[in-house]
């Protein structure tokens, strides 16, 4: 039985009412994620292979007059008021930016959202690319919907809370963090095309685990790292598409197309070129290597994957790098690479159910050997979707 939803509506309902002496209206739930396969392909329109995890984000909130939203961030201990009229990033309640951000987008698509008191919390870890920021978008989306009253498709919850990272937070993200958090399936990850959005899912063998490292080292979706690779893909489509008719996006070229063509692209945006383009071929590889049972190759896939985000993508640093060399050569791990928008954060891997003790003794006594950090692992099962949570009012 999976904890994680009564876990998060006690402790939402408990952080609302410490925080406000209230209860809550309406409650929404959220799953981060981790991705298997299919890095920075998605806003390439490209292909990914993400499963919902079972920790996430879950939000509380009441109607209140006025025109005013109240926010309480209840694991950090902060609050803060501001005025529909007056949506802005402040730098000293950033944590706020998403809400607002949903805010925005839904009164951008004319959707009346009513003021609010609202409570925060979660239980996956920030910073570590297991995209909390998707997690706390989305279940605001739901939260919000639930106090209007108005209804939302699946597509249209996790297009909103894309569009609040995209267009207020300042993050060209694609979709794929927002999809795995809305559709996400227990068991099973889900094969997304980023440009239809059609999806599958892809059932993960019982015998392994995910296990996902978190090496210590933060980053930022919001730096200007993660946006120059964007634009720098940007580039390499403007170029190509002079010679390859049809090519939108990155998704349009095929390796063959590709060594074509590379000596034509200024070195960088040809490294990025190559890593998109054969990252999507390897997103169809693994889901074979997955429904076929053939660990050994999907092994190697994600092997190729990490090396490619470190060489030609470089969103890699030393110490991600010291978790996959740490765990390749072990027998019961069935594939490492890091996972996220890099820059820090952390590696998933798969490893034999049997042996996860093992291999994590070996992980953080090899990792603080070698870099004097402290591993940080958590054990995830896939997980079904964001949902709304019962309140006193519903249950």
């Amino acid at each position: 039985m999976n904890s994680a939803v009564p876990l998060a509506r006690e402790a939402v309902h408990a952080a609302f009412r410490k925080a406000t002496n209230q209860a809550p209206e309406a409650a929404a739930y959220a799953p981060g994620r981790v991705n298997l396969i299919g890095e920075h392909t998605d806003y390439n329109d490209g292909f990914v292979l993400p499963a919902a995890v079972d920790r996430g984000v879950a939000v509380a909130a009441r109607r209140v007059p006025g025109d005013a939203f109240t926010l309480h961030a209840v694991d950090l201990g902060d609050s803060c008021t501001f005025p529909r009229a007056a949506l802005q990033r402040e730098p000293e309640h950033s944590w706020a930016d998403y809400f607002k951000g949903v805010v925005w987008a839904l009164s951008n698509r004319g959707i009346d959202v009513p003021a609010c008191e609202a409570a925060i919390t979660g239980d996956i870890p920030q910073g570590a690319g297991l995209s909390s920021s998707a997690a706390y978008e989305v279940a605001t989306v739901l939260l919000l919907q639930a106090l209007g009253g108005f209804e939302l498709s699946s597509l249209e919850v996790a297009k909103l809370a894309r569009q609040a990272e995209n267009g207020f937070v300042g993050v060209a993200c694609g979709i794929m963090d927002q999809m795995a958090s809305v559709c996400g399936e227990k068991g099973r990850a889900l094969l997304l095309d980023c440009r239809s959005l059609a999806r599958e899912t892809v059932e993960i063998p019982r015998g392994l685990k995910l296990v996902v490292i978190n090496s210590g080292v933060r980053h930022s979706l919001g730096s200007s790292e993660y946006n120059k690779r964007r634009a720098e893909c940007e580039e390499g489509v403007r170029i190509l598409s002079a010679s390859l008719p049809g090519v939108t996006a990155l998704r349009d070229v095929g390796p063959e197309d590709l060594s074509r063509f590379l000596p034509s692209l200024p070195p960088v945006v040809a490294r990025r070129c190559r890593h998109v383009v054969s990252e999507n071929a390897r997103v169809g590889q693994a889901v074979a290597a997955l429904r076929s049972g053939d660990t050994a190759r999907l092994k190697t896939l994600m092997a190729d994957s990490h090396a490619s985000l470190r060489d030609d993508y470089e969103v890699s640093c030393p110490e991600l790098d010291v978790l996959v060399d740490l765990a390749l050569p072990l027998p019961y791990c069935h594939g490492a690479r890091l996972t996220g928008a890099g820059f820090g954060g952390s590696t998933v891997n798969l490893v034999a159910a049997d042996a996860v003790g093992t291999f994590s003794e070996t992980i953080v006594s090899g990792y603080r050997r070698r870099t004097g950090r402290a591993a940080e692992i958590h054990v995830f099962e896939p997980s079904a979707g964001a949902r709304g949570l019962p309140t006193a009012r519903t249950m």
